[in-house]
């Protein structure tokens, strides 16, 4: 595993890499593989851009972020005016179907309802993500497949294996239900997430318990 600084080095290059983040207003340092997020930003998408762009690099084992989103005074709006923008957006969206509602507080975006596929779900949040006036967002969406649940396993064990980016024989697959555990060992954050989405994509897939370790 490389030196903290080495990470942290990385992680500041990533940064300025990513062309939607203002690299000189976010700190960063890293202890065991931590990467720890500071600062001031004028949108969420650049936060969340920014805690993206440091999962990453190599090595980096989570990300804990404390950047604040500072909304420059023309880009405030009122609740109702990001609210009747998110409906329009999810609403507009083909992949979100209309079972998923939104409500919005001081800026923070809540969406609730259900779903039949996880992409959906994220797919929601996307598309709110970036309206202009939002602080947060809050995906409390739940899934709710309609298909049959019998054969999980072995379609996300071969979809683990059908992946070139993902070890697969160091990832064990647990189901209960509609209900998938991912265990063993990465290397790194993005083989961790590889995984997580090839499980979600199973049919029938209602939750998934990523328990997978990043190490080199």
């Amino acid at each position: 595993m490389k030196t903290a600084e080495t990470i942290k080095n990385n992680v500041e290059q990533e940064l300025r890499w990513e062309p939607s983040v203002c690299a000189t207003k976010i700190g960063v340092s890293v202890n065991n593989g931590v990467v720890e997020l500071d600062g001031h930003v004028g949108s969420l998408y650049e936060k969340w851009a920014a805690e993206r762009a440091a999962l990453r690099v190599v090595d980096v084992t989570s990300v804990a972020s404390e950047i604040i989103v500072d909304l420059p005074f023309e880009s405030e709006r009122t609740d109702e005016e990001i609210a009747s923008a998110a409906a329009n957006h999810l609403n507009w969206n083909s992949q979100v179907p209309d079972t998923i509602k939104v409500s919005v507080s001081n800026g923070w975006i809540t969406l609730q309802g259900t779903a039949e596929w996880q992409f959906q779900k994220e797919e929601a949040a996307r598309a709110v993500r970036s309206l202009r006036g939002v602080k947060a967002v809050s995906n409390e969406v739940t899934l709710k497949p309609t298909v049959n649940t019998i054969d999980i396993k072995i379609k996300i064990e071969d979809a683990l294996k059908r992946d070139s980016q993902i070890e697969s024989k160091d990832i064990t697959v647990e189901t209960s239900g509609t209900l998938v555990t991912l265990r063993g060992r990465v290397h790194s954050w993005r083989e961790h997430d590889d995984a997580e989405h090839a499980a979600f994509s199973a049919p029938g897939v209602g939750s998934v318990s990523n328990l997978l370790t990043v190490s080199s």
